[in-house]
């Protein structure tokens, strides 16, 4: 688990080995620095709303603006109609009509304005109040950012972090783990790439259990070698479980790439270079060339020059 925000640990609600759930709180960080972000970005918002209500002091204003220039139209907008009137009838003057028709355009013109600008000014306050929520978002995710929470079922491993220290942003803070499910990690010599493949039978043994064999299967080659160690990485999931479900084990491991029904063994340790092996025949202890065929790391299978009576020396 990493830390999305930065801040001080003012709890640490789990411990080493605790079982939990997916969403629940493992720390709980402050930080001034979101908190001040995230009343700043509410503060906005709520003003952004305020002034975008109908009845804010500005909306109020222009609307009242808007229909004192509506009032005036439809006053002066009578009169042209009754001017016009009077002009057909040969009643009054033209210059009288011409009077009305320009107050009844200037009143439109003024009412047009007025309304154009209430419109704008609403539509403005519209994406300010968008802008200001959508920051108000992400505050308060920044905020949120400052509970550390499990993201699966499974069980603390470890916890790096203890209430009163400094948390940097993307520093670890602990390790959550399934207990249903366990991989190891192998390294494989270069020389035996070409006998991987996924899905083999993997014999595992751990120190902590000595006793015991488990069972894993090949599930991931990988294709880059350790020019260092001149060997390469393979993942093998465990089919069974270990007691505990401790992690970090150390681990022995047999990839089975072949298998052969009654085989003659011997340690590795009896077998010398050049493929010969020290036996007693009639009293005396000589050396005989023998033929080997699968080859682990603590045992060797012999397919021709002794067989099972065969006593073999190891010096």
């Amino acid at each position: 688990m990493f830390a999305e925000g930065e801040g001080y640990v003012v709890d640490k609600l789990v411990n080493d080995g605790d079982s939990v759930r997916k969403g629940d709180a493992l720390y709980i960080l402050s930080s001034t620095q979101s908190g001040a972000r995230y009343q700043i970005a509410k503060q906005n918002y709520e003003l952004a709303a305020k002034n975008l209500d109908q009845n804010s002091a500005l909306l109020s204003e222009l609307n009242s603006m808007v229909q004192s220039a509506q009032s005036k139209m439809k006053f002066d907008s009578t009169n042209y109609t009754r001017y016009k009137n009077l002009l057909q009838q040969n009643v009054g003057t033209r210059v009288e009509f011409d009077r009305m028709k320009l107050a009844y355009e200037n009143s439109t013109n003024e009412y047009k304005l007025y309304k154009s600008r209430y419109e704008k000014t609403l539509s403005d306050l519209q994406v300010t109040r968008n802008n200001a929520q959508q920051q108000l978002v992400i505050a308060s995710d920044d905020s949120g950012k400052n509970v550390v929470k499990s993201l699966l079922d499974g069980k603390v491993f470890f916890t790096r972090k203890e209430k009163g220290e400094l948390v940097r942003r993307g520093e670890s803070l602990a390790m959550i783990g399934s207990t249903n499910s366990f991989y190891i990690e192998l390294s494989v010599d270069e020389l035996d790439i070409n006998k991987l493949q996924t899905g083999q039978l993997v014999l595992v043994k751990a120190d902590a259990f000595p006793d015991e064999v488990f069972h894993a299967s090949v599930s991931k080659i990988y294709p880059l070698v350790d020019t260092r160690q001149q060997s390469l990485r393979v993942d093998a999931i465990l089919t069974e479980s270990i007691p505990g479900n401790f992690s970090g084990l150390a681990l022995e491991a047999n990839i089975v790439i072949q298998q052969k029904e009654k085989a003659l063994i011997i340690p590795k340790a009896a077998l010398l270079e050049g493929d010969s092996v020290w036996i007693e025949q009639e009293g005396e202890v000589v050396k005989r060339s023998v033929k080997k065929g699968i080859v682990t790391l603590d045992e060797v299978e012999i397919v021709a020059g002794i067989d099972s009576a065969t006593n073999i020396v190891i010096k």
